[in-house]
């Protein structure tokens, strides 16, 4: 792999200037380096799973209607990306590329993205933020359809089968992770 962390923060914040969105995307990457850690991934597996945990909306604020589709098939390959992260990145938007996650990287990145903002937007409700959040915290809040409203509940829950993981297991490991944020 001939890109760098360093590489993909300077390419994050060329092409996603909003605070929001950039920590949404560094999230994901934390989320994929944690579940790529768990699962015991090479050192050059986890950077990989970092990677497009950062970068996978790459270029959703300069390019929403091209979305996922310019990021995969101009900005990544012109920087030398590993396939893995690329294909990882278009099988997250199987609704916009037809290509459904099936690899590993591809079904972790699935279920991670949308999990992770819905569970931000919950943080943001609490004094705390993630330091004292509870399982049933976000489960309650997935059960109120006009909560975050625009993060679709069955992509969260194709999620966690893709994983198969139990949907609670999988938000108390997220949890875990953005316990400092």
């Amino acid at each position: 792999m001939n890109t760098s962390r360093e590489e993909s923060e300077k390419l994050l914040t060329t092409y996603i200037k909003s605070e929001n969105l950039q920590l949404h995307s560094r999230m994901v990457a934390m989320a994929m380096e944690a579940y790529a850690n768990t699962l015991e991934k090479s050192e050059e597996e986890i950077d990989k799973w970092w990677m497009a945990g950062l970068l996978h909306d790459l270029d959703w604020e300069k390019f929403p209607e091209e979305h996922p589709q310019k990021a995969v098939e101009e900005i990544l390959p012109q920087h030398n990306f590993d396939r893995d992260i690329i294909d990882a990145i278009e099988a997250h938007a199987p609704q916009r590329t037809g290509r459904e996650p099936e690899k590993e990287i591809e079904r972790y990145l699935f279920a991670c993205d949308e999990l992770s903002g819905f569970m931000n937007a919950v943080s943001l409700m609490r004094p705390n933020g993630f330091s004292d959040m509870k399982v049933k915290s976000v489960t309650k809040k997935l059960k109120d359809k006009r909560f975050a409203e625009n993060v679709p509940r069955e992509d969260i829950q194709k999620g966690v089968d893709l994983i198969e993981m139990e949907l609670r297991d999988h938000i108390k490991f997220l949890i875990e992770v953005f316990r400092d944020l």
